[in-house]
């Protein structure tokens, strides 16, 4: 299901511009795509957040430019380094009935019997590429890993058959797996057969 979001087509000069719509709480963007030409547009920064934590990255974005709805996808979002607040969006549009892909989480869930009888649980891979229609795109694929023993692993290959989308990531990819816990040296333990080293002692026999 589509989201309904609000825009305004901007201008691009001057570069000044881009700093009154940051202090009047908006984010400059540019939607690009099917049947649109790159326009530039700007965003309420505190609307697209609330939007973005309550249906998530994948949502398809209903937006209004130059007189016609169009449906969007989030491709790409920039951050300032010190405020981690938005300053710039590129949404790109989107066929609803074409598959496209796009980069989803990886959710472990349950807890490993390897883990309960001492093992260590290692996830190798937080993200996979899929491919879908842009409205069954998922916003993360859950991977149980409640059966995995010491010495075993999940992969790509290993996850079940969804019929809304498919994953593009090589099946052979490692998820997760169970290591057997490494025993650290108590403190003050010494190898056998080493010697303590002597410091400013005299090397005279």
């Amino acid at each position: 299901m589509a989201v309904s979001l609000k825009v305004e087509e901007r201008a691009i000069r001057p570069r000044s511009i881009r700093n009154k719509l940051r202090h009047e709480g908006k984010v400059p963007a540019i939607v690009n795509g099917y049947k649109v030409e790159s326009t530039p547009i700007s965003i309420d920064e505190r609307e697209f957040s609330r939007l973005l934590r309550e249906n998530g990255a994948n949502t398809v974005f209903t937006i209004e430019v130059g007189g016609k709805k169009v449906n969007t996808l989030l491709r790409e979002t920039q951050l300032d380094t010190f405020t981690h607040r938005l300053t710039h969006v590129e949404l790109v549009s989107v066929n609803l009935s074409e598959e496209t892909e796009a980069e989803t989480e990886i959710n472990l869930v349950g807890e490993a019997v390897g883990v309960k009888a001492g093992g260590t649980l290692a996830q190798t891979l937080y993200t996979v590429v899929v491919s879908a229609t842009p409205e069954k795109l998922p916003e993360g694929i859950e991977v149980d890993i409640s059966g995995l023993e010491i010495g075993q692993s999940i992969s790509i290959s290993d996850l079940p058959k969804n019929a809304d989308y498919t994953i593009v990531t090589d099946a052979d990819e490692q998820v997760a797996s169970v290591q057997e816990a490494q025993e650290l040296p108590e403190e003050g333990e010494v190898s056998e057969g080493a010697e303590p080293e002597v410091i400013g002692g005299s090397t005279e026999e």
